[in-house]
């Protein structure tokens, strides 16, 4: 473990800031990796406005960030720390419970980050319990389906002009949400977004009835699956799947050797994990939700 001492402390302060957070998520990615490039675009983008939420800090040393915390306010923490600088870990904590005091503070990690789960037990967190859980799948994308549409829709990829039904897709799927055309402009211009790895299924009607955007790492060959959704009407059809092995396709003709996915892995939502198992991803962890105990 390398001294806390040698590291330097700073707010976030912008674009620049969110990449080197992405470059720790990819220099520690695996498939057992709670954090990648794709998943910190989109949870930062997906919705304007939000920023005063979120207070959030990066750990460097010297120029390299080794640690950083996402603060969504007003109980729950995001994190990542290099395993070198695993004393970090509670600094992190630290700064969480200066920031959102008196309540009960949630962080939610994968199994397969022992330093994490560690500095958490130091600090007093436990289990929350039985409460929805969220699994980890990985598919080594060396063998995929072909993806196949029912008869009257089309897959494609996302244009501008697709923006407005693509938006009222999700906000379908994942009724209610917060995205809007807004957002999701600024979502298509973040790294590394990549307009070829934007995938819909347009209706017989040409409304969006489904959809799968997909995230590449290209120093990782790591691809990740965020979001995927199905408007409710169109459902049952085998649109998702078709729509994700499109997706994966085009992932892997630009370079990915592997993809992952969160779904939910409890039994109270547990379509999207079948519909995943069933193109080929398996399961390599699962989250844990541990919570501390209020003052």
């Amino acid at each position: 473990m390398i001294s806390s001492r040698q590291v330097s402390v700073s707010g976030y302060a912008g674009e620049r800031d969110l990449r080197a957070m992405q470059e720790l998520s990819s220099r520690l990615w695996s498939p057992g990796a709670r954090w990648h490039v794709g998943d910190l675009a989109w949870g930062r983008f997906q919705h304007t406005g939000r920023e005063p939420e979120w207070p959030t800090r990066l750990w460097r040393a010297g120029e390299r960030t080794v640690a950083w915390g996402w603060i969504e306010l007003p109980d729950h923490l995001n994190l990542a720390v290099d395993p070198a600088y695993d004393g970090l870990a509670g600094e992190v904590l630290d700064w969480f419970a200066a920031t959102a005091p008196d309540v009960r503070r949630s962080v939610s990690v994968l199994d397969s980050e022992p330093h994490l789960l560690a500095a958490l037990d130091r600090h007093g967190y436990r289990d929350a319990g039985d409460v929805p859980f969220f699994v980890q799948l990985a598919h080594d994308l060396r063998d995929l389906a072909e993806p196949d549409a029912p008869p009257g829709y089309r897959l494609r990829t996302v244009g501008e002009a697709d923006v407005p039904g693509r938006v009222a897709a999700h906000r379908a799927a994942f009724h209610p949400s917060r995205v809007t055309e807004e957002s999701y402009r600024v979502v298509r211009a973040a790294w590394p977004y990549r307009a070829d790895l934007d995938w819909i299924v347009e209706a017989p009607g040409g409304e969006v009835a489904a959809y799968c955007l997909v995230w590449l790492d290209e120093a990782r060959q790591a691809a990740v699956k965020e979001p995927v959704g199905t408007v409710p009407g169109h459902r049952r059809r085998g649109l998702a799947r078709a729509v994700c092995l499109a997706a994966l396709h085009a992932a892997r003709n630009a370079g990915a050797t592997r993809a992952v996915v969160g779904p939910r892995g409890d039994a109270a939502y547990p379509a999207p994990a079948r519909l995943y198992r069933g193109l080929g991803f398996r399961d390599v962890a699962r989250s844990r939700l541990l919570c501390s105990r209020p003052r």
